[in-house]
C-alpha cells in the first residue's frame, strides 16, 4: 500500500511540476514569436512527457468527484489538454452549444446535432439530464430559447417557460425555383444551429438541408437562393440527368443581430450573404479565405464580423452594419468598407463581450479582438471549440469543446494560473469531462 501511495504522489509531483514548466516555456515561446517574430522564437517547447501520468490523473479526479471533496484538486493536478489525447479519441464527444441562464445554471447540448444526444445542465457542482429537451438555441438578447420538438420548433420566453410560438419543420421544397422539382425531406434534418429572433416568433433554422426562416404559419429559405439553386440545378442536370435534384449544404451557419434587423449567413460553396428582416437580400460580401464558416454580430448591432476558413486557418473579416444596404465585395479583393480583424483562426464559435470579440477557433484557442482588429488576448484549452457563452455582466465565461470539454471561466482576473496557457489575464475555475465511458460528468 504504501509503494502505491509513493507512486502516486510521484506522479502527482512530476504531473504539477512538468505542466507548469511546459506552460510558463510555451508562453514564452509565444510571446517571442508574436514580438519579435517566429523565426527568433527559437524551438517549439515539447508538450510530450506527461502521458504515463494520465492513470493516476484520473484516478484522482474520480476519486475527488466522489468524495465531493474538489478543493486542491486543480492545485495538486493542473489543467493540460495534449497529455490527454489518447484519452479522447474513445472518449471525447462533441458539446456544440452551451448557454449561462440567468441564475447561473449551465445548459449544454452533449453530441453532435445529427447523433442520439442530450441536454445536460450543471448547478454548481450538481448536473442532471434536462428531460425533453434535445437540441436547443437562445435569441441573441438571450431572452427566448428555440427547442426541437416532433410537431415543429418550439419557442419559449426563457429557458423552460412558456410557449410563445410552435414553428413548423420546412418541408425541403420551399423556394425552389420554377421550372424545377425536388423530392421533400422524409423527416426533418436536425438542426445544426437554432436562433430565436428577438420578436420571440421566428426562428432562424440552419441545416444541411437549407437555411430557412420558421414562422409559425411558413418556412422563408434564405439558402440556397433561388439564383444559385437555379444555376446548380441547370448544371446537375447537364451532368448527371437521371439523378434527383437536391439542394443540401456545407459549413451551413447562421446569425442574427441583436436588435433583430439582420440575418447573416453562408456555407461552403457561396459567399457571406445578409438578409434584412423582410429577407431582402443586402448584402454579398466576399470571403477573405476558402469556404465562409462563421457570422457574428457584436452586442449593439453596430458590427459584423464574418469568417471563412481553409483546413485549421482563416480569416474574420469586419463591417459596420451601416454599411450592409447595398454592399457587394469580391472574394480575397480588398475594399475599404471592409477590414480584417483576425487573419489565423478557423472560427467554430463566438461571442461579443464589452468592446471585443470572442472567437474559438479548430486549435482549442479562445481569441479576442476589436473591431479595430487589435488583438486583445489569446488562452488555450485545447481540441476545437464547440461553443462559448458569457453572462451579460462579463464576469463569467463558458467554452465547450468538440472532445468533451466544459471550461468554466472568471473573467478580467489581472493573471491567469501558473499552469493555463496564453496571456488572457482570465483564468478557469473548472473544467468538466463529459466523456462517453465515464458513469457521470467529472469536475477537475
Amino acid at each position: 500500500m504504501f509503494g502505491n501511495f509513493s507512486k502516486k504522489s510521484r506522479s502527482q509531483k512530476e504531473w504539477k511540476e512538468q505542466t507548469i514548466r511546459y506552460a510558463k516555456a510555451i508562453n514564452k515561446f509565444v510571446e517571442v514569436g508574436l514580438k519579435d517574430g517566429w523565426e527568433n522564437a527559437g524551438e517549439e517547447p515539447e508538450a510530450q512527457g506527461r502521458e504515463e501520468f494520465v492513470p493516476a490523473l484520473l484516478d484522482a479526479i474520480r476519486a475527488a468527484n466522489q468524495s465531493g471533496e474538489l478543493d486542491g484538486l486543480r492545485d495538486d493536478w493542473p489543467i493540460a489538454h495534449t497529455p490527454l489525447i489518447s484519452e479522447l479519441e474513445k472518449n471525447g464527444q462533441s458539446i456544440p452549444t452551451v448557454s449561462i441562464l440567468d441564475d447561473g445554471r449551465i445548459v449544454a447540448r452533449i453530441g453532435t446535432e445529427y447523433q442520439d444526444g442530450y441536454v445536460l445542465e450543471i448547478d454548481g457542482l450538481n448536473t442532471k439530464k434536462v428531460e425533453g429537451v434535445d437540441l436547443f438555441g437562445r435569441s441573441p438578447d438571450r431572452r427566448y430559447f428555440a427547442y426541437t420538438t416532433s410537431s415543429g420548433i418550439k419557442i419559449t420566453d426563457g429557458w423552460l417557460g412558456q410557449r410563445v410560438a410552435l414553428c413548423p419543420y420546412p418541408l425541403g421544397n420551399e423556394g425552389i425555383p420554377n421550372g424545377f422539382e425536388i423530392t421533400p425531406f422524409d423527416s426533418p434534418p436536425s438542426p445544426s444551429c437554432l436562433v430565436p429572433f428577438p420578436d420571440g416568433r421566428r426562428v432562424l433554422f440552419v441545416s444541411s438541408g437549407g437555411i430557412f426562416v420558421l414562422t409559425e404559419t411558413k418556412a422563408i429559405r434564405l439558402l440556397p437562393t433561388a439564383e444559385d439553386l437555379a444555376e446548380h440545378f441547370e448544371w446537375s442536370k447537364e451532368e448527371y440527368p437521371d439523378d434527383e435534384l437536391t439542394a443540401d449544404l456545407s459549413m451551413q451557419h447562421g446569425a442574427i443581430s441583436p436588435d433583430g434587423r439582420f440575418i447573416a449567413v453562408g456555407s461552403q460553396d457561396g459567399t457571406h450573404l445578409v438578409f434584412d428582416d423582410a429577407y431582402r437580400q443586402v448584402a454579398d460580401i466576399g470571403n477573405q479565405s476558402e469556404y465562409p464558416h462563421y457570422a457574428l454580430f457584436d452586442s449593439n448591432t453596430e458590427y459584423l464580423a464574418l469568417n471563412s476558413c481553409h483546413f485549421y486557418n482563416g480569416v474574420t473579416l469586419g463591417v459596420r452594419t451601416e454599411l450592409l444596404e447595398g454592399l457587394k465585395t469580391e472574394p480575397y479583393e480588398q475594399d475599404p468598407r471592409i477590414s480584417i480583424l483576425e487573419g489565423g483562426a478557423r472560427v467554430y464559435a463566438g461571442v461579443h463581450r464589452k468592446d471585443e470579440f470572442i472567437i474559438g477557433d479548430a486549435r482549442g484557442y479562445i481569441r479576442a479582438f476589436g473591431s479595430d482588429g487589435k488583438q486583445h488576448w489569446q488562452h488555450f484549452i485545447g481540441s476545437s471549440v464547440g461553443s462559448i457563452d458569457v453572462t451579460p455582466d462579463g464576469e463569467t465565461m463558458v467554452c465547450s469543446t468538440y472532445a468533451g470539454f466544459l471550461s468554466i471561466f472568471k473573467m478580467d482576473q489581472g493573471k491567469s494560473a501558473d499552469y493555463e496557457i496564453g496571456n488572457s489575464g482570465h483564468t478557469e475555475t473548472r473544467r468538466w469531462l463529459i466523456w462517453k465511458n465515464e458513469e457521470t460528468p467529472l469536475a477537475w
